[in-house]
């Protein structure tokens, strides 16, 4: 029997949620948006049948349709009050990154979500692109050894035009900068591939070109983790003329790799002292060419999560990952609003501490 399943927020982001619900044969009941022309646009560009019913007032849908799953894509700070009325509802939800703009705010879903034994996943849909699949099987077989460090870079290009399409983006109250919205993928991942457990990190931010967004284009990190290894962060939106490159080095004492192209999407190094495969044969096996940066790891995300709501197990992308990749962003910001390191675990945190902050 399929899964009957609904999606909040009806922005950008929202279609590569429907098209993964189709691509698994998940039953679309509703669409919710407060703007029912967002709603129509994606009933129109997807071909969905008249019988998707559309509201919007997310908790009246909820009333109505009790759906099994629920996808939450609106506005990064409304994430957490519609995910805890989803979930008191009795709905296994995906949402949309980050997972919420304050620590309490994701440690509240947490604690919502086991007392009503629902599953939450955290959309870091990028754990599953094929080259970082690869990279995390051979981190897991002990490929690398002692880990030294990685790097996550990551070269975007936002326009004047793309933040103006959506007031609430570079705002601290629903969206944080560079670093939370665009970089918070590959940050996810560096920290997921590290060893996740961190001891501190000293952060620099600054908003060099976007003067119309509260906060910054441009961020700077070290990471030091429990583990000995260390990492380097570099995020920005400020690459001229469009976006460049997302990039995610791991180097190990016996091995190193690297993820790139345009969202993480090719395995471009592959080096190993075992020779156990052969590198050029590994690249080739690896490399994706998706249309565009969200690349292809929403379907394989949401049948992971089908398979989890039916076998009663947790999701790949749990909500603690959610809340570990939020961690680290909140912790860079901290860093470079205080000018000093921040030790881990960073306590009470949230976006709206550094209102002001460019002026």
């Amino acid at each position: 029997m399929s899964l009957k399943y609904a999606l909040i927020g009806c922005g950008r982001i929202s279609r590569n949620h429907i098209a993964a619900a189709m691509n698994n044969s998940l039953e679309i009941v509703a669409l919710c948006d407060i703007i029912p022309e967002n709603i129509n646009e994606k009933m129109n560009m997807l071909k969905l049948p008249a019988t998707v019913r559309q509201y919007t007032d997310y908790q009246k849908m909820l009333e109505i349709e009790k759906p099994d799953l629920v996808a939450v894509t609106t506005e990064s700070g409304k994430h957490a009050s519609i995910a805890l009325d989803c979930i008191d509802a009795g709905c296994n939800l995906i949402i949309e990154k980050p997972i919420t703009l304050s620590l309490k705010d994701a440690d509240a879903i947490i604690a919502k979500a086991k007392q009503k034994g629902v599953k939450v996943c955290a959309n870091h849909q990028n754990r599953f692109n094929k080259p970082i699949k690869k990279i995390r099987e051979a981190l897991e077989a002990g490929r690398f050894g002692k880990l030294l460090y990685g790097t996550a870079h990551i070269r975007w290009f936002r326009s004047k035009e793309y933040y103006e399409q959506a007031a609430w983006r570079g705002t601290w109250e629903l969206d944080g900068g560079a670093l939370m919205n665009q970089c918070i993928h590959d940050i996810d991942l560096l920290r997921w591939m590290m060893g996740d457990e961190i001891i501190e990190v000293y952060g620099m931010t600054d908003n060099l070109n976007h003067g119309y967004i509260e906060a910054e284009d441009l961020g700077i990190a070290l990471v030091k983790f429990a583990n000995g290894s260390y990492g380097i962060i570099e995020g920005t939106t400020n690459v001229y003329p469009k976006s460049l490159e997302e990039t995610l080095y791991i180097f190990g004492e016996k091995g190193t790799a690297k993820a790139g192209g345009g969202s993480l999407n090719l395995l471009e190094e592959w080096i190993f002292t075992d020779n156990l495969d052969n590198p050029e044969d590994v690249k080739v096996a690896c490399n994706e060419k998706p249309k565009d940066v969200y690349g292809f790891g929403h379907t394989t995300l949401y049948t992971d999560v089908i398979d989890a709501i039916k076998n009663d197990r947790d999701p790949y992308v749990t909500a603690e990952d959610g809340k570990r990749a939020l961690e680290l962003v909140l912790a860079i910001y901290k860093s470079a609003a205080e000018g000093k390191s921040v030790k881990f675990p960073l306590e009470d945190c949230k976006t709206t501490d550094f209102s002001g902050r460019f002026g």
